[in-house]
């Protein structure tokens, strides 16, 4: 934990992606469990690759989903990324598409935000290092300003 008010030291432009998955149908076990097991070689890969373009990223599981927001460099690393037939993402979502149309028993998601340098603002208080402040690590929030309006019109 770091104590007192602290906001995150990034500064760049940022991709925020939203991504997850619901299950549908709980005793269509066979149709969503590979979908679920998908992302983990996604993420080991990604995060073994300093030039992938993923910052960082957080799990939310749920009681039938599972959401997860990542921080990206840029849309264009995470679309390169996503179409790139040699890497695991585009094999993943061929096979899920290709299960999809026997059923819904389990359903896919994602959003994407562009963030332009100087566009976000975070707010730490006696916190360990989380979202943006564990990809960049933090600063004492007067350094940014001291109210969420002053660390947004830097």
């Amino acid at each position: 934990m770091i104590e007192g008010r602290q906001t995150a030291a990034y500064d760049g432009d940022l991709v925020v992606f939203l991504i997850g998955m619901r299950v549908n149908k709980l005793r269509a076990l066979r149709r969503w469990l590979p979908v679920a097991r998908a992302m983990g070689p996604m993420l080991r890969e990604l995060s073994a690759d300093p030039d992938s373009g993923l910052l960082g990223f957080r799990t939310f599981p749920g009681l039938r989903s599972v959401t997860m927001v990542q921080y990206w460099e840029s849309a264009e690393k995470l679309q390169a990324f996503a179409n790139d037939a040699q890497r695991t993402h585009r094999p993943a979502w061929v096979e899920f598409y290709k299960q999809s149309y026997q059923g819904s028993a389990v359903g896919i998601w994602h959003e994407t935000f562009v963030v332009p340098a100087g566009h976000t603002e975070t707010i730490y208080g006696n916190m360990p290092l989380l979202g943006l402040g564990k990809v960049a690590g933090v600063v004492p929030v007067n350094r940014r300003g001291a109210t969420a309006a002053e660390r947004l019109a830097r």
